[in-house]
């Protein structure tokens, strides 16, 4: 839990340093939001903080309490090798009405090359699991999982194609299986009171193979959501979604999902 709170701290001091920023704005003394070491050598880092209604991940309800998510992310400068991102993210429920326990931290490693009309992106992700009890009697559960995709940011909907293999054993809490998503996003640009917003629609489509149960299936998930732009560097996204499973992630031998709707705040901070 402390965890939790410090990185709620510092996301919130991003928003607090973002407002002071852009409130002094016309002081020729003030430094331009982002001017500092990494910055100057052309890194970027990014924030981001969530609170979802519920934990949904690939049409599975994690938890069914409330909870917060926040993240954290540098990328190397751009070059004709591609960039480098680093990202550090968490989840953990606010409340515990339900028997689920869905505490989470993930480390990822993403590589991304640019092509002229698509990108090409590759990552390994850690994940830390302390509130699960693996069968192998360790204190805590942990996976790991590679990833690859194609994206296609020039296209209508901007659709991407990634596949993820998860390849940590049951017995430590990993998944042992398979996910491989489509995803679609469209974003209708607007003004509100003089600021530039924007309406987001977000799809997606997933086949899951034996990741985290028995046989196949998958799920499909659209969502909207409502970017307001607080700041220069600071933006803010209420959102609803509504998610369907089927196959192994709804047969109430194996899974036991269904179809929900939850609905969250999301703010996204860069520098």
């Amino acid at each position: 839990m402390r965890r939790v709170f410090c990185a709620v701290v510092i996301t919130v001091f991003m928003c607090i340093s973002a407002y002071a920023q852009e409130s002094d704005a016309g002081d020729a003394s003030q430094k331009p939001a982002g001017e500092g070491l990494l910055a100057d050598l052309g890194f970027e880092l990014s924030g981001d903080l969530a609170f979802n209604s519920i934990y949904m991940w690939r049409g599975i309800m994690l938890d069914g309490d409330p909870v917060v998510q926040p993240g954290f992310y540098v990328k190397t400068p751009e070059s004709k090798f591609g960039r480098l991102k680093l990202g550090w993210w968490m989840s953990h429920d606010l409340e515990n009405r339900d028997a689920l326990k869905s505490s989470e931290t993930d480390l990822i490693v993403d590589y991304t090359y640019n092509f002229p009309s698509f990108d090409v992106s590759v990552g390994h992700t850690y994940y830390d699991f302390p509130d699960a009890l693996p069968a192998d009697g360790a204190t805590k559960g942990w996976s790991r999982e590679f990833y690859a995709g194609f994206s296609f940011p020039k296209i209508f909907l901007s659709p991407s194609v990634f596949y993820y293999y998860d390849y940590g054993r049951k017995e430590d809490g990993g998944g042992e299986g398979n996910y491989t998503v489509l995803n679609l996003a469209y974003s209708i640009p607007m003004t509100i009171r003089k600021n530039q917003a924007s309406l987001d629609f977000t799809a997606h489509l997933g086949h899951n193979n034996k990741l985290y149960y028995r046989g196949t299936g998958g799920d499909a998930a659209c969502g909207v959501g409502l970017t307001l732009p607080l700041t220069s560097n600071l933006s803010c996204k209420p959102n609803v979604n509504y998610s369907v499973p089927w196959g192994n992630i709804s047969d109430k031998g194996n899974g036991n999902q269904k179809s929900r709707f939850y609905a969250g705040i999301y703010l996204s901070y860069n520098l």
